[in-house]
């Protein structure tokens, strides 16, 4: 399974940095120049998604990195490989990712 970006959770996710900040669909109309609010709401909604463009201008406008706007199923986990919380199988698929992301800078 490939990673993929969930509509529905991103547009909850922007609606709850929205809030936080005191931004309205208005203002974020306004701010990308948008010729309809009606874009926001369904960004919100999760029935479309914001352009690359768009979502770029949104963590600017809301001082937060790209990927914190996006929600999705990919998993980013980075074992503690010095701890015991990883268990023998995370540290063997660790060691084996990161000796291919070696063979490949060489």
């Amino acid at each position: 399974m490939y990673p993929q970006i969930n509509k529905r959770e991103t547009g909850i996710k922007l609606r709850r940095i929205m809030d936080k900040q005191g931004v309205s669909a208005k203002d974020v109309q306004k701010y990308l120049g948008l010729g309809c609010v009606q874009s926001v709401y369904r960004w919100l909604s999760g029935e479309s998604m914001p352009t690359v463009d768009n979502l770029y201008a949104l963590s600017e406008l809301f001082r937060v990195s790209v990927d914190e706007l996006l929600c999705g199923n990919r998993i980013v986990k980075v074992p503690d490989l010095f701890g015991e919380k990883c268990t023998t199988y995370e540290r063997r698929m660790y060691t084996y990712y990161q000796k291919l992301d070696d063979r490949h800078v060489a």
